[in-house]
Parts: structure tokens; C-alpha cells; sequence
């Protein structure tokens, strides 16, 4: 298909989200080992909380009480909540689901609860996020019969979570499904725009299929979904999905690939990702990337980050924390002005070549984890790549 990149506004009562964007993840109303201020020094415009989390630990009405997400965080700009459903279909022996909701254990002390859309909607109006979520069922993605089922599931969910919904400043996304299957993901395209939602989010991909099969299912997903609605690839967002998906359409991404790359001693630069573990990096007074302009790199070798890293001392998350998101949220901010500027298409194969380049001659010695409103969109910024 023909590059699709496009840049728009997203307003909220929280302020207005520039996109495409990278929201980084605060699972449980925190970054990992970020502050707000850090947050905002950095540029990042959205966060996302996780409601299955914060639902049982410190729960939805002590937050509420206390004034919402915002103001229980401390953070002032824009929030998106997930529903919740991917952590709960991820807890496999742990639940079980039928048309009403899905019954599942706490991990944490293995209480018993029912996460119904009417209730995954109330919670998230507690919360109080400025884009909120449908309970949605998370799937495999090669399995055509459990898509066809767990599909009309999801369709009667999001009509569920319409009727339930009673905040008017909260943007409600629908969600498509549909695994790997052509006509599956039309179907759901078709059936959620019928719903005349604010945004539309893409679930069930980066779940073990391949790149060429979630670039594909973006592909049949172009034409079906508004153009005046942004479109949210859920749970995507290393450096290459992002030029990738952004060329295919997508506005907004998350991903704790950075925080979590952080936490194992890793970080992102433009050549492709450095384990500050290896040996290799004992000695070295380089930063992390020559013309890095964020705090660590104008101040801190590769050696002191290193001997933090192994001494397990938190600084040495907090510094490669505050870098690897500088980077992705930078890196964004580069994507978003070559849109406007009209080179996209430039940018994207001048940084694929070099990132590519070191990660193919590294990648066996770098392995490292990967990450696996009033909605109201103006895409009247929408330019063409070249």
C-alpha cells in the first residue's frame, strides 16, 4: 500500500496530544522509576494505567475519593486506560469467560472476581482516564474457529460498554479484533465504525505472529476505519513498529519496551540496543549516544552506568530509564515533523539502515526482552510521505 503516515491532534481535557505518539506505560499509576516532572521534562503528551491493576491494588474507589487518576498521580496531562482484558486473559488457568464477562483470581491473593463490560466501563468512569477502553477478548492469533466465537463476543461487548457508559468527558474507543483472518478484521472494522466511536484501537497483534502478518492486518484495516479518528495500535512500539505502523496509518502506540529494556540494563541509540551488562562497556567513557542531548548522556560513561547496573543500584534505572524514553519519545517528535515536512519516507529508511545495520551484526551477543477527552481527532495537519 502506499505510505499512509499522517499527523493530527487529538484534544482531551487534559490537553491536547500531538500525534502519532508514544505513550509510555504506567501500569500502576506510575512510570518505572520516572516522576511526572520527569515525564513532562521529556515531552511525553500520554501515559497509559492499566484498570485490571489498579482495580485490585488500591482500587478504583479509594483512586476516585481521592480525585482520580490526575490527582492521585500527580500527573496533569492526558490518561488512557486499558480494559483490563489482556491481563486477565493472560491469567489462562486462572479465569474463565462467557458471554456475561470473564471470572478470574487475583494474582495477588487469589480473591475471586467478575470483570463484566458494564463494570470494566464503571470502573474506568472511577478512574477517571481521559480515553478509556471496552472489555474486549484477547485471543491467538492462528486459531480461525476461537476468533469467529470470541469476535461476536467482543461485538456484544462494545454495544454493552456503549449503553453503560455515563461520563461525557471520556473518550470510548472500540477495539478490533479478529486475529490473522482477512474477513475477521473487516467484520470488526465494520461493526465498530458502525458504533461511531471516538477512536479505534487494533488488539490481538504482537502476540505471536509475525511482523509481515501484523503489517498485513494493518493493511486490510486502512480503508475500513474512519479517517477522522485516530487509530491506536495497542501494545506496539519498539523503534522499527513505530516507523513500520506510522507508514500504515497509526496514530497512537504504547509499549513498556523501554522502561522494561531499562530495567535489564539495556538501552536504545540510533546504531540499534546496547546491553550496559556486557563486559565490553567495563571501561568505555562514551555516553550511551554521541549528541544524546538528554541528562544522562551529557553527563554520565557507559562505565558509571554500567557499575550501577551491576552494583544494582537504583540510580542506574532511573538513568537508563530517563534515556531510553528521551529516545523513543524523541524519535516520535522526529517522525510526527517529518510528516508535516514531507519526508517520512526519507527519515524512515535513513534510520531503518543504521539501526538495522548494528542490530543484525550485534543481535545474538545484545539479545534483550522485547515488549511483547473528549477524543474529538482533527487531522486537519494530515500531509503526504515522499
Amino acid at each position: 500500500m502506499r505510505c499512509a503516515a499522517r499527523a493530527g491532534i487529538i484534544h482531551t481535557p487534559h490537553g491536547d496530544i500531538p500525534t502519532p505518539v508514544f505513550a509510555p506505560v504506567g501500569t500502576q499509576a506510575t512510570v518505572k522509576a520516572m516522576t511526572p516532572r520527569d515525564l513532562r521534562a521529556l515531552g511525553a503528551t500520554l501515559i497509559l494505567n492499566n484498570t485490571y491493576h489498579l482495580y485490585l491494588r488500591p482500587g478504583a474507589e479509594l483512586i476516585a475519593r481521592l480525585g482520580g487518576l490526575h490527582r492521585f498521580m500527580g500527573w496533569d496531562g492526558p490518561i488512557l486506560t486499558d480494559s483490563g482484558g489482556y491481563q486477565v486473559f493472560s491469567l489462562q488457568a486462572l479465569r474463565r469467560v462467557d458471554d456475561e464477562g470473564v471470572i478470574f483470581r487475583s494474582h495477588i491473593d487469589g480473591s475471586t472476581h467478575l470483570f463484566t463490560p458494564e463494570k470494566v466501563i464503571a470502573i474506568q468512569e472511577q478512574l477517571g482516564a481521559d480515553i478509556i477502553m471496552p472489555l474486549d477478548e484477547c485471543t491467538i492469533p492462528h486459531d480461525y474457529v476461537y476468533n469467529v466465537q470470541a469476535l461476536a463476543r467482543t461485538h456484544h461487548w462494545a454495544e454493552r460498554s456503549v449503553a453503560a457508559k455515563r461520563r461525557t468527558d471520556q473518550a470510548l474507543y472500540g477495539i478490533v479484533q479478529g486475529g490473522i483472518f482477512q474477513d475477521l478484521r473487516i467484520q470488526s472494522a465494520q461493526f465498530l465504525r458502525a458504533l461511531d466511536l471516538p477512536g479505534y484501537a487494533i488488539g490481538g497483534l504482537s502476540v505471536g505472529e509475525t511482523k509481515a502478518e501484523m503489517h498485513q492486518v494493518l493493511e486490510w484495516l486502512h480503508p475500513e476505519l474512519p479517517h477522522d479518528r485516530p487509530r491506536y495500535l495497542m501494545g506496539v512500539g519498539s523503534p522499527e513498529d513505530m516507523f513500520e505502523c506510522v507508514a500504515r496509518g497509526i496514530d497512537q502506540f504504547d509499549c513498556v519496551l523501554p522502561t522494561r529494556m531499562a530495567r535489564n540494563g539495556a538501552v536504545l541509540t540510533r546504531y540499534g540496543r546496547l546491553n550496559l551488562r556486557n563486559a565490553r562497556y567495563a571501561a568505555d567513557p562514551m555516553p550511551i549516544e554521541e549528541g544524546c542531548n538528554c541528562y544522562t548522556c551529557n553527563t554520565f560513561s557507559r562505565a558509571y552506568l554500567r557499575h550501577l547496573i551491576m552494583a544494582d543500584e537504583i540510580t542506574g534505572l532511573y538513568l537508563t530509564t530517563l534515556h531510553n524514553l528521551h529516545f523513543m519519545l524523541n524519535l516520535m517528535r522526529r517522525i510526527r515533523q517529518s510528516i508535516l515536512d514531507g519526508g517520512f519516507l526519507e527519515l524512515k529508511r535513513a534510520f531503518l539502515a543504521e539501526y538495522r545495520t548494528v542490530e543484525n551484526a550485534q543481535g545474538a551477543a545484545e539479545a534483550l526482552p522485547e515488549c511483547s477527552a473528549n477524543g474529538e481527532y482533527h487531522p486537519d495537519e494530515v500531509a503526504s510521505c515522499r
